[in-house]
């Protein structure tokens, strides 16, 4: 068997399928395609599929990722990528398909680019107040967790950033951590701009990709 690293992009109404979901449209995908994919075993033996960083409901994602094993070693990869294509709807295409080179808990960091603006009020503003956050020495926020809701410093999460004024929105270039034991959401961020500012952001957000503890880039 051979460890096998799909690479898709979930975009348009896709965006807003969630993470369980679209675990299912990739497994009715694999089992319509009939690539030879490792099946799990017992009662009711269904494709393996794994995703090392789940991406947010209403996220794009242009270098998203899912692992699966193939049976067939010399099964061609562009074949799996045409295959899978077939079956998939319009808001997830298959670009890529590679051998796993990094085991999933070497994600620790991801990049995203946010795009956020106030309706008839200047970008200029927006990026300033992004500024004036992003520049305090902390940044708290109420996260829910398993065990309730608590406060957190979500400053520590910060890896790097770069704030853009745009004709009608303010862009937030920014890279923050993602590995299993330390994960910011970037909806946390919004969530403490909208509490420092008091008001209400449309926002777009997309995850580019995946890093890391060393930068380098999840492959």
């Amino acid at each position: 068997m051979k460890n096998v690293r799909i690479w898709f992009k979930k975009d348009f109404e896709c965006r807003y399928i969630s993470h369980l979901d679209l675990n299912r449209t990739m497994l009715r995908a694999l089992h319509k395609s009939k690539i030879p994919i490792w099946h799990t075993e017992g009662f009711n033996p269904h494709p393996f599929a794994t995703f090392p960083l789940p991406l947010s409901l209403g996220f794009r994602g242009v270098n998203e990722c899912m692992d699966v094993r193939l049976e067939d070693e010399d099964y061609s990869f562009e074949e799996i990528k045409d295959k899978l294509n077939d079956c998939l709807p319009r808001g997830i295409r298959v670009f890529n398909v590679t051998e796993a080179i990094m085991k999933a808990g070497k994600v620790a960091f991801a990049s995203f680019t946010i795009k956020l603006s106030l309706p008839n009020k200047p970008s200029g503003l927006v990026c300033r107040q992004l500024e004036e956050l992003l520049s305090q020495s902390t940044i708290e926020v109420e996260k829910k967790s398993k065990k309730g809701i608590k406060t957190v410093d979500i400053k520590q999460g910060i890896k790097e950033y770069s704030v853009k004024e745009q004709f009608d929105f303010a862009e937030l270039d920014i890279v923050l951590a993602a590995g299993s034991s330390d994960n910011v959401n970037p909806n946390l961020l919004i969530s403490a701009l909208e509490s420092r500012t008091g008001e209400e952001y449309e926002t777009d957000v997309t995850r580019n990709d995946l890093y890391t503890e060393n930068s380098e880039p999840f492959r």
